[in-house]
C-alpha cells in the first residue's frame, strides 16, 4: 500500500473452496500512527469508520487464541505486491462474539466465520493506532468450542527491511534481479498476514507459497508437493510447522542456489545464496553441521524440525534472525572465502551462526512471555555462542573477545537511561528498543557471571532441566532461576539424565549432603533478580587494612547527581586472589558493607578474577599503586583478562572522579609490554577516545601530544607485526588492528609499507594477491588520494566477495575526501551502488572520521525522516546512528545544536526514543570530562614525554 491505494490484486483463489459467494465487507487497512503513548487508549478508540473499536489495550485479549494458521501466499515480484488468504482455527477460552488480531498496513475483504453451524460473515473494525483488528460475531463464540476464520488480504511488498519486504542484487553482468523475504521480529508478522502478533500465541503453520517457475521459494519446513496453477504458475506447499510463536515464521521467494550436507543426527543443512555466490557457502555449511550436532547433545533435547536452511540475503537490516528451520543472515554474516576472508571474518560468521542456532532452543522452543523479558532469548544466544565454540573451534579462541561485550554493556549501563534487563515495554518502539546491548551482552555477562558461580557442570544441569521442562511453552526471568535452584532435588533428578545423576552423586559423596555448595541454602532468584530487575551494576570499593579486606558497594554512575546511586544493592558474587597464592576466592557481597579477613599480609589484592563477573572494582588506598607496581614489574602473575579489566576500571573511574586521571595514565605506561589481544585493544579502547574528543575541538597541539604517546606506547609491538597472514586467530585480529591504526596515525614504516602495496595492487589492477590481514591498513592509505579512492570505488562496485567489498567500504570512510564522504552517504542512501543496509556503518564512520563529523551530523538531521521509516523507529540501526554520530562531542554548544534537533521531533518521529537521551548523558559527561582533566592530561604529558622523536601527526 501506499499513499492509501493498493496495486493490482492477482486472482489466485481458484485453489480455496468457494467462500466467494458469500456478502462480506471489505476494508483497507491504513498505516496508522507507529508510537501510541501507552497501553492503553487514553480515549475510548474509535474505528475508522466512525464506529467505537471494542478493544481499548495494545495486548490482544486472552479470550481467543490461535491453533493453526493455513497461509496461502502470492508475491509479485514484478508488481512488488502480494495477496493471500489466512484461515485461522481458534480455541475459545471465554464466550465472546468479538476477535481481536492484528493486521497493518493491508486491504482485508472476505472475512467469514466457519463454525459448527455453517460459514456466515463476520464485520471488520480497524483500529490502526494498535495495528488492530476486530472481526464481530452476530452469534457468541461458545467457550470449548472450535472455530475458524478466513480473512483475505492484499498489501504491497515493504520498502522496509521488515515485514514481507522486496529485496534486489545486482549480478556480474549488471541485471538487477527482486527477490521477497520476511523479517518479522518483534512486530512485524502483522504486515505480512493478518495473525495474534505476540510471542505468546504460539500455533501451528501450514504454508502455501504461489510464485513463477523462474523463482523457488522455501520457508520454515520442508516442502512437500509442488501443484501447477493456471497461468503458468506454481504453489509450493510446505509441511506444518511446530507449535511456534509468529515472530518466527518465515518465507523467501527468489532465484537462489542451495548447497546441502546432513547432520550426525539426520538433520539436513541447507545454505542459500544467490547464484554468482554459491561458491562462498561452503564454510558456513560445515560451521552449521558442527554447531546443530553440539546443541543437539549439549542441550540433549533432538532438534525437532528435519531441516536448517541457512540463507544469505542481500538486502538485511540487522545481522541475522533465528527463524526456526530459516535462519536468515546478511551476505556478510554468512558467506566466506578461503582466500580473500580475514581471520575476523571466520570469528564473526562463525559467532553468528552459533547465536541463531543456539536460539533454536532458547527463543524458538522456548519463548519469553512477553518482550520484557528478550534477554532470555537474546542473552542466552549471545553467551551460548562463546560455550558453544569454545568446543567446537578451539583455534578462533573466543574467549579473547568475551570480555569486551561487558565492556560495551557497562557504556549503557553506566548511564541514568539504561534499563532493567528485563523492563515493562508496551509499544513497537520500546519493544525494538530492547535490542540494545543491555538484553544482548549484559544479559550474556551476567549468566557466564551465574555459571562461574554455580560452576559449569551445574549451569548446564539447570539450563537444559529449564528447556525440557518449558519446551514450545512461554517463559519469565523465575523459571529459568527455578530450574537452576535445587537440581540435586529429587524432584530435579527424575527430570534428569545419566550426566546429571552422577554430578549430583559425585557431590553427595564429597560433601555428606546433595548440595553442591557450601552455603546451607542459595536462592538464585533472589540473587539473579538484583542483577536483571534493576538497572546498571555496581562499583565495589576494596581497602586493604593489613589483613583486612574492606568491602562496599554503590551503583557506578557517570553523573553528576550523586543521589541517583543511593537506594542500589546487589548480591555480588565475588571473587579475588592475593599475591600470596593463585587460588580464586569467593566471596557473596549481599549487603553495602562487609569485611574480609586474610590468612597474611599481601603485596596486592585482585578482585573479580577473569572479570567473571559484572561489576567494577575500585583499589581505594595504596590499592591502585600496588597494582601499577605489579603491572610495570610482572604483568603477567595476572591473566591477560584480568589485565584488560583493570585498564578499563581505572578509566572508568577517572570520569566519576574516584581516580585521577594521571593514576590511569601511570597504570597505562606498562602497556609498552603487552601482547595479549585484550588487554592491548582495550589499552586502545580507553586511550583512543580522548583524542577523538580532542578532534572535534580546535586543540591539536594537546591532540597531537596524546596521539603520540600511544604511538609510542605501542611502537615495538607494531614494528614487531609481519605483514602476512601467519600466526592464531587472536595474533591476526590484533596484526590488522595495530597496522590500521599504526597508518591511520602515520606511523612512517606503516605508511611506507602500505603505500607500496597499495601502489602495487593499482597496478596489477587488483589482481595481486594481499595478505587478507593487512589490506585495511592498505586500502586505508590508498583511499587518501581521488585516484586511489576511485579505484577502491571501482573494485568495490565490480567485487562479488562480501568480506572483500565490506572492507574497501570500510577504508573509503576513513579519508580525508569531503565530497567523497558525503557522496558515500547519499550513495548509501539511494542504495543502488551501495547497499541501503549499510547506510548506518558509513554514517557513523564518517561520523567518527576528523575530515567527516560535521558532514554526518548534517545527514543525519537532513534526512532523519527517511531513516526512521527505513529503519524503523526504536530499531538498534537508528540508535547506532544516532549515538554513533555524536558521543564524540564535548562542547556545550554542540549539546545545545544536538538538543534543539531532537527537542524539534514530535513522539511519531522519535522524540522518546532512549538512545536520545543516552546522547545528552553522553556529551555531558563528556564536558565534565574535559573541564576536569585536560589540563591534568597536558601536565602528564609534558611531563611523560618519551625521549623519541615523533612523527608529524
Amino acid at each position: 500500500r501506499r499513499n492509501g491505494k493498493v496495486r493490482g490484486f492477482p486472482v489466485f483463489l481458484a485453489t480455496m473452496f468457494p467462500l466467494l459467494l458469500v456478502l462480506v465487507v471489505s476494508i483497507p487497512l491504513s498505516s496508522g500512527a507507529q508510537i501510541p503513548n501507552q497501553g492503553q487508549a487514553k480515549d475510548l478508540p474509535v474505528a475508522t469508520n466512525g464506529e467505537p473499536f471494542p478493544w481499548d489495550r495494545m495486548r490482544l485479549p486472552i479470550t481467543i487464541s490461535p491453533l493453526h494458521y493455513d497461509l496461502t501466499i502470492h508475491p509479485n515480484l514484478t508488481t512488488l505486491d502480494f495477496t493471500g488468504v489466512a484461515r485461522i482455527s481458534l480455541d475459545v477460552q471465554e464466550d465472546t462474539s468479538t476477535v481481536v488480531l492484528h493486521a497493518k498496513q493491508m486491504h482485508i475483504s472476505n472475512v467469514v466465520l466457519l463454525a459448527p453451524e455453517g460459514i456466515r460473515p463476520l464485520r471488520v473494525l480497524e483500529y490502526p493506532r494498535f495495528h488492530q483488528l476486530a472481526l464481530l460475531s452476530d452469534s457468541v463464540l461458545i467457550k470449548g468450542r472450535k472455530y475458524e476464520v478466513q480473512l483475505e488480504f492484499a498489501a504491497n511488498l515493504s520498502d522496509s527491511f521488515h515485514g514481507f519486504y522486496k529485496g534486489s542484487y545486482r549480478t556480474s553482468s549488471g541485471e538487477v534481479r527482486a527477490i521477497a523475504s520476511t523479517q518479522f521480529e518483534a512486530t512485524f508478522a502483522r504486515g505480512a498476514f493478518p495473525c495474534f502478533d505476540e510471542p505468546a500465541f504460539k500455533a501451528n503453520f501450514t504454508i502455501r507459497i504461489i510464485r513463477e517457475p523462474r523463482h523457488i521459494a522455501i520457508s520454515n519446513m520442508p516442502k512437500v508437493t509442488t501443484v501447477e496453477l493456471p497461468g503458468g504458475l506454481l504453489e509450493d506447499h510446505f509441511d506444518t510447522t511446530v507449535k511456534m510463536s509468529t515472530y518466527l515464521v518465515a518465507y523467501i521467494v527468489s532465484d537462489f542456489l542451495s548447497v546441502s550436507k546432513t547432520t550426525n543426527h539426520g538433520v539436513k543443512i541447507s545454505v542459500y545464496a544467490v547464484p554468482e555466490k554459491i561458491d562462498q557457502t561452503a564454510f558456513a555449511l560445515d560451521a552449521a553441521v558442527k554447531l546443530l550436532d553440539f546443541y543437539d547433545d549439549y542441550f540433549d533435547i533432538p532438534y525437532p524440525l528435519p531441516k536448517q536452511d541457512l540463507a544469505a540475503i542481500p538486502d538485511f537490516q540487522s545481522g541475522a534472525m533465528e527463524n526456526w528451520g530459516l535462519t536468515t543472515y546478511r551476505e556478510t554474516g554468512l558467506l566466506f572465502d578461503p582466500d580473500r576472508s580475514s581471520a575476523s571474518d571466520k570469528l564473526g560468521i562463525t559467532k553468528v551462526i552459533a547465536h541463531e542456532l543456539a536460539h533454536q532452543w532458547f527463543g524458538n522452543l522456548v519463548t519469553m512471555e512477553w518482550w520484557n523479558d528478550l534477554w532470555l532469548n537474546e542473552g542466552f544466544a549471545k553467551f551460548m555462542e562463546f560455550i558453544s565454540l569454545d568446543i567446537t573451534y578451539p583455534e578462533l579462541h573466543v574467549d579473547d573477545f568475551f570480555l569486551g561485550k561487558c565492556f560495551e554493556a557497562m557504556e549503557v549501563d553506566s548511564l541514568t537511561s539504561s534499563h532493567p534487563v528485563s523492563t515493562p515495554v508496551e509499544n513497537p518502539t520500546q519493544i525494538q528498543e530492547m535490542f540494545d546491548d543491555v538484553s544482548y551482552d549484559k544479559g550474556a555477562c551476567i549468566l557466564n557471571m551465574l555459571r562461574d558461580f554455580l560452576g559449569p557442570e551445574a549451569f548446564e544441569i539447570g539450563i537444559i532441566r529449564y528447556l525440557k521442562r518449558y519446551s514450545y511453552q512461554n517463559t519469565v526471568n523465575s523459571h529459568l532461576w527455578e530450574s537452576l535452584t535445587d537440581i540435586c532435588s529429587s524432584d530435579a533428578l527424575d527430570e534428569g539424565r545419566m550426566k546429571h545423576t552422577e554430578f549430583c552423586s559425585k557431590h553427595k559423596l564429597q560433601s555428606g549432603s546433595s548440595k553442591w555448595y557450601s552455603d546451607d541454602e542459595l536462592d538464585v532468584r533472589a540473587i539473579m533478580d538484583t542483577w536483571t530487575l534493576q538497572e546498571g551494576f555496581p562499583l565495589v570499593t576494596v581497602e586493604v587494612k593489613g589483613r583486612e579486606i574492606r568491602l562496599s558497594q554503590e551503583r557506578f554512575l557517570r553523573t553528576d547527581n550523586p543521589s541517583l546511586t543511593e537506594g542500589f544493592v546487589w548480591q555480588i558474587p565475588l571473587t579475588y586472589m592475593t599475591s600470596a597464592s593463585n587460588t580464586v576466592h569467593r566471596f557473596l557481597l549481599k549487603t553495602k558493607t562487609d569485611v574480609l579477613y586474610l590468612p597474611e599480609d599481601v603485596d596486592w589484592v585482585k578482585f573479580n578474577v577473569n572479570m567473571s563477573g559484572y561489576y567494577m572494582v575500585h583499589y581505594a588506598g595504596e590499592g591502585w599503586n600496588s597494582i601499577i607496581k605489579l603491572l610495570q614489574y610482572n604483568h603477567t602473575a595476572i591473566s591477560g583478562n584480568d589485565r584488560a579489566s583493570l585498564i578499563q576500571n581505572v578509566f572508568q573511574l577517572v570520569s566519576v572522579g574516584k581516580v585521577r586521571l594521571d593514576t590511569a595514565l601511570e597504570l597505562s605506561l606498562y602497556l609498552s609490554k603487552e601482547t595479549e589481544i585484550m588487554a592491548v585493544t582495550q589499552g586502545f579502547g580507553e586511550l583512543v577516545p580522548l583524542y577523538k574528543l580532542m578532534e572535534k575541538r580546535d586543540m591539536t597541539v594537546l591532540e597531537n601530544q596524546m596521539k603520540g604517546y600511544i604511538v609510542d606506547l605501542f611502537r615495538n609491538l607494531i614494528d614487531r607485526q609481519e605483514w602476512s597472514d601467519s600466526g592464531s586467530v587472536s595474533e591476526r585480529v590484533l596484526r590488522s588492528y595495530l597496522l590500521l591504526f599504526a597508518c591511520v596515525r602515520n606511523h612512517p614504516p606503516c605508511v611506507a609499507k602500505a603505500t607500496q602495496l597499495f601502489n602495487q595492487w593499482k597496478d596489477s589492477d587488483g589482481t595481486m594477491s594481499l595478505p587478507v590481514d593487512i589490506t585495511m591498513a592498505v586500502f586505508v592509505i590508498g583511499a587518501r588520494s581521488p585516484e586511489g579512492w576511485d579505484f577502491l570505488f571501482e573494485k568495490y562496485r565490480t567485487s562479488m566477495q562480501m568480506s572483500v567489498k565490506s572492507r574497501i567500504k570500510s577504508a573509503m570512510t576513513v579519508t580525508y575526501l569531503q565530497d567523497k564522504l558525503k557522496w558515500m552517504m547519499e550513495q548509501s542512501l539511494h542504495g543502488e551502488v551501495m547497499k541501503t543496509q549499510d547506510l548506518p556503518d558509513v554514517v557513523v564512520s564518517v561520523g567518527r572520521n576528523p575530515h567527516g563529523y560535521k558532514l554526518a551530523w548534517d545527514f543525519l538531521r537532513a534526512n532523519w525522516h527517511t531513516l526512521i521509516k527505513k529503519f524503523d523507529l526504536g530499531s538498534h540501526s537508528v540508535s547506532y546512528m544516532v549515538i554513533g554520530v555524536t558521543n564524540q562531542y564535548s562542547t556545550r554548544e554542540m549539546l545545545q545544536e544536538i538538543r534543539s534537533f531532537f527537542d524539534s521531533l514530535t513522539e511519531e518521529t522519535g522524540s522518546k526514543m532512549r538512545c536520545i537521551q543516552q546522547t545528552y548523558e553522553t556529551i555531558e559527561d563528556n564536558i565534565r570530562w574535559m573541564d576536569t582533566n585536560l589540563p591534568l592530561l597536558q601536565a602528564w604529558l609534558n611531563k611523560h614525554q618519551l625521549r623519541r622523536p615523533h612523527e608529524d601527526l
